[in-house]
């Protein structure tokens, strides 16, 4: 809960939007923001004060589509040894998961960053590194691709990029929205200033957010006064962790292995420039290149939710986890019928894990 003096200063935010008149809806795009949200408690305390936060597509697990679980089961089933993180093992596919592929007898390794999946690989196994994230993990793959790397391993990039997405949040104006909370984690790679052109394009206020209770209660309030004040500018409340340039180094190297191409994420049709792709030199390494004739069956279909999961509209802030239907009743955490639940960033699993503690 809040320090002492987080407390007094959370009270005194708190008052201020108390005395707006008009009501204020923000969109964040970050798992972490909305942990902090439920579980302190924020979300009831701000609908007290006519504001509304939703959360868009802030779970990089959550958004990595149904064609790319696929892939992932695919070339386990084939035999090749499928590293990941904990949360894709069991994100639903068309018919399994990557957990019940292992459970069958397939190679599948959780691994806490690509460095041990490299080692496994350098044991003599074929592996493939399944590559999630936003710009917040990017960089970890693009060092380790920099690297010297053994001739059996790859990667399986489904990393994206956030501002994009905003951008098409935006664009297709299913919400309304009067401010953005920008992703702290993010933004410490990418900085404040991917954002400025959207400001100005969208008219929008954004501010950008650090994780403790203060920090989210203080970026609204931020998002507040720009909008009493007419403003549409990027704010920056994280000044103890984000610059406006970012981390150069981190910048460099995503773009020496990346490069942006269109993609849909979960929820969203094609997103300009939202994937990172690896770069020609890196074919070698390139799980979607090196095993493109094991993929090809996979990427001929076409793939859909499970039936009456709202994992999409969750997604894009078009409904809350507790309108679908499915929610704590078919689908918890121990049986998730979608991704949203599944992940720990996801916004079914936030909400039904402090809905029941």
């Amino acid at each position: 809960m809040f320090q002492l003096r987080d407390r007094e200063l959370a009270r005194a935010v708190v008052e201020r939007l108390r005395e707006r008149d008009e009501p204020l809806t923000a969109m964040h795009v970050c798992g972490t923001h909305q942990d902090t949200i439920v579980r302190h408690g924020l979300d009831g305390l701000l609908r007290e004060c006519d504001v509304r936060i939703v959360q868009g597509p802030g779970c990089p697990v959550c958004v990595t589509t149904p064609r790319e679980i696929e892939m992932a089961i695919a070339l386990a089933e084939a035999g090749v040894t499928v590293a990941t993180f904990g949360d894709m093992l069991r994100v639903p596919g068309a018919e399994t998961s990557l957990q019940t592929a292992k459970a069958r007898g397939a190679d599948v390794r959780v691994v806490y960053d690509i460095n041990e999946a490299v080692k496994l690989a350098e044991q003599g196994a074929e592996v493939v590194f399944i590559a999630v994230g936003f710009e917040t993990t990017a960089p970890t793959t693009a060092a380790a691709l920099l690297r010297d790397l053994p001739d059996g391993f790859s990667v399986l990039s489904c990393h994206r990029v956030i501002p994009p997405a905003m951008e098409a949040i935006l664009a297709a104006g299913e919400v309304a929205l009067d401010g953005l909370i920008d992703p702290g984690h993010v933004s410490v790679i990418i900085g404040t200033s991917p954002y400025e052109d959207i400001s100005r394009r969208h008219g929008i206020p954004q501010v950008v957010a650090g994780f403790e209770p203060v920090d989210v209660l203080m970026a609204i309030w931020m998002l507040a006064r720009q909008v009493d004040e007419g403003r549409s500018q990027v704010e920056n409340e994280y000044r103890r962790a984000v610059s406006r340039e970012g981390n150069p180094r981190a910048l460099q190297a995503i773009d020496d292995v990346f490069e942006p191409v269109d993609a849909s994420w979960r929820g969203f049709p094609v997103i300009p420039g939202s994937k990172l792709a690896l770069r020609p030199r890196f074919e070698e390494h390139d799980a979607a290149r090196r095993y493109e004739d094991l993929l090809a069956p996979v990427m001929d279909r076409d793939f859909e939710e499970p039936p009456g999961c709202i994992c999409g509209d969750v997604l894009r802030g078009v409904c809350a986890p507790e309108e679908c239907a499915l929610f704590g009743k078919k689908c918890t955490p121990r049986h998730p019928v979608g991704p949203c639940m599944v992940s720990r960033e996801g916004s079914c699993n936030i909400a039904f894990r402090y809905s029941h503690d």
